[in-house]
């Protein structure tokens, strides 16, 4: 008996020992918490949206119904067509100084389209100071934005880290504002680098598990030094534990570009390309799979000029491998649009080198009509025009579709209904438009007779569906 209570105890200690000796092991990130988190802010947002019409509430519902119970509807429901009340809409972020006179580093979804935008800072006496920011510019294709406060204080700001220089493994702090719970700090290891969720252009996140939420978005993802390595971004809804950082050192030349009022921009050879699969590579004679295969070269554009070819694989940018097409993207847009750079091309069993002058990425939110190639849709209350080739393929929409929204008369129907310029108009009626005259003529032949028009449009990556009222005639 004596023995069994001897080895029993003996086992309690050791286990004890060992809990000690783990809890030891193991970060404290409470001078981590407290030196950052009075540079980290939460963000508010204030927006005005049109509320949604019946035809948009109930979809399919309304199709094929004559026009005069559509005019019912609004008639009961007290909201006449074209004059439904503004919404207010409100949304939830995170950010953190990086300059001591207010510049805040944000993302772009955080503050896109906000009327207004409130930024609270924590004070050293345990009070929050609320401050109207202004947005000072955005970047929708890397999703970051800067914005800018100003108080006669001298804020506490953060610095930007050497992401490239982060391992697999490493400990990192996150802090943020996530379901509104300001200041929320949690913890976690890079779990992994360069991941690609489709989510843009661009995407080389860096994996973490520490705790990220709806809220974080804009916060800073810290290492031990207690420099930012990443910005939060997103999450994988389904999954706990894996949440996307954008990398610091994609950020920080970006947001340095914002900040001294240039144009962000990006160099462009003009390819189509793909990824090369095992049995691509094993066909054209190269020891494995990698490098961007060039589909197509747009004629006129840097790549034609320097004699790049269809079916020629790009395997380097400068010296510098290329492990498929995603990395071609981001490696010829982080240079500037002008510079030569030199491409390594796989072609005929071997691999040559090839000088490109860049030209420049265009973003079609971005792009402005040519004169005279646009027109104006007179029943709705805006001008449009084509995509052009090169918008198509930035933003992945085939040859059937795409008007792009150039002009909106803020006292007509489009207006009203939410139309904006910058807006994709992929279908009207459920039919595909690739042109103003094709968008005109389902307007006339069918938006007129019911009296409104359903138009689907995309903005920011989003597909969104808008009932536009068809006025009798111009204003």
């Amino acid at each position: 008996m004596r023995i069994t209570r001897y080895w029993a105890l003996t086992l309690a200690m050791l286990l004890m020992w060992a809990s000690v000796a783990q809890a030891a092991s193991l970060p404290d990130f409470s001078d981590l918490a407290a030196k950052c988190g009075p540079a980290v802010v939460n963000i508010g947002t204030e927006r005005t949206t049109q509320s949604s019409g019946p035809e948009e509430f109930f979809g399919e519902m309304f199709r094929g119904m004559p026009p005069g119970f559509e005019r019912f509807f609004d008639q009961f429901g007290g909201m006449p067509r074209g004059k439904r009340a503004p919404q207010k809409q409100k949304s939830l972020g995170s950010g953190f100084i990086i300059s001591a006179d207010g510049y805040i580093v944000t993302n772009n979804h955080v503050v896109a389209d906000a009327d207004v935008i409130h930024v609270t800072l924590d004070e050293s006496n345990g009070k929050s100071m609320a401050l109207k920011a202004k947005l000072i510019g955005a970047d929708e294709e890397t999703d970051l934005a800067l914005l800018k406060v100003e108080t006669q204080k001298s804020l506490p700001f953060l610095k930007f880290g050497d992401s490239d220089k982060l391992r697999v493994g490493e400990w990192l702090l996150a802090i943020g504002n996530p379901f509104g719970l300001d200041h929320t700090v949690t913890s976690g290891i890079l779990s992994a680098k360069g991941r690609n969720i489709r989510s843009g252009p661009f995407d080389n996140f860096l994996q973490t598990d520490c705790s990220i939420n709806p809220g974080n978005s804009g916060g800073p993802l810290l290492n031990m030094d207690g420099d930012v390595i990443g910005i939060n971004t997103a999450i994988i809804a389904s999954g706990q534990g894996i949440g996307f950082a954008i990398p610091s050192n994609m950020a920080a030349s970006i947001i340095e570009q914002i900040k001294s009022g240039k144009k962000v921009s990006r160099g462009w050879i003009g390819v189509t390309i793909q990824d090369v699969d095992e049995s691509m590579a094993k066909a054209m004679g190269m020891e494995k799979a990698s490098g961007a295969l060039v589909a197509n070269t747009l004629p006129g554009e840097p790549a034609a000029k320097a004699g790049i070819e269809s079916g020629d694989v790009i395997v380097s940018v400068d010296g510098q491998p290329v492990e498929d097409s995603s990395a071609l993207l981001r490696a010829i847009a982080a240079k500037k649009p002008g510079n030569t750079v030199a491409l390594g091309i796989w072609r005929n069993g071997k691999e040559e080198q090839m000088k490109v002058t860049l030209g420049e990425r265009q973003l079609a939110g971005n792009t402005k009509a040519e004169d005279g190639k646009k027109s104006d849709e007179g029943l709705l209350g805006f001008s449009a025009r084509a995509l052009t080739a090169e918008e198509r393929r930035n933003l992945k929409i085939n040859d059937k579709e795409g008007v792009f929204v150039v002009d909106v008369d803020p006292d007509r129907a489009a207006a009203e209904a939410d139309i904006r310029p910058g807006d994709i108009i992929l279908r009207a009626d459920r039919k595909a438009v690739n042109s103003p005259e094709a968008l005109s003529k389902i307007v006339k032949d069918v938006g007129v007779k019911r009296g409104a028009i359903m138009l689907q449009i995309q903005r920011r990556g989003e597909s969104l569906f808008r009932a536009v009222p068809i006025e009798s005639e111009a204003k």
